[in-house]
């Protein structure tokens, strides 16, 4: 069997969107992917925030009157700070799989809406590591400590083992 077709030796380290596998040994230009993650980012959430100011001067010039200017800035303001958090919290937990909640389904309008807040979040933890690296590193390192207490419970082939003649009682 060659060494494309054996299965690996171990638990593999799980991908992160724009870094692949480099966040496990900071290898692959690492250093330059999170800058560019960074400047990416904050790109990205500077020129949503110009749409949203064009789409802000457009209501004023329709004449919609201060409080529906006012529920538009403060509606954005929430989602955005909604989105911020729940991309944070994605980065450090994961969500329950076996429970796929209605309230995920309906965040994904919210996070539309939100969508400098995610931006702005993404940016935030990549100055730091890649976004969700430390999840992904714990969740890596301990599924290899389960395959190293699996892999030193075994010893030997079981069918060479010499069997024991058993007990009479």
């Amino acid at each position: 069997m060659s060494d494309e077709q054996r299965p690996p030796a171990g638990p593999e380290p799980e991908p992160i969107r724009f870094f692949g596998t480099t966040w496990l040994h900071h290898d692959g230009g690492y250093g330059l992917r999170r800058a560019g993650v960074a400047v990416g980012s904050l790109a990205l959430a500077a020129a949503g925030a110009a749409v949203l100011r064009f789409a802000f001067q457009g209501l004023e010039i329709a004449d919609v009157g201060p409080f529906v200017g006012i529920l538009v800035v403060v509606g954005f303001a929430v989602c955005s700070t909604l989105a911020f958090r729940r991309t944070w919290d994605g980065f450090v937990r994961r969500s329950d799989p076996a429970a796929p909640s209605a309230a995920d389904k309906s965040a994904q309008s919210l996070m539309f809406i939100g969508f400098i807040g995610s931006l702005l979040a993404y940016f935030c933890r990549s100055l730091v590591e890649a976004p969700g690296e430390k999840l992904h590193r714990t969740e890596y390192l301990a599924a290899r400590e389960r395959h190293e207490r699996r892999r030193g419970a075994r010893t030997g082939n079981p069918a060479a083992r010499k069997s024991r003649p058993k007990k009479r009682r």
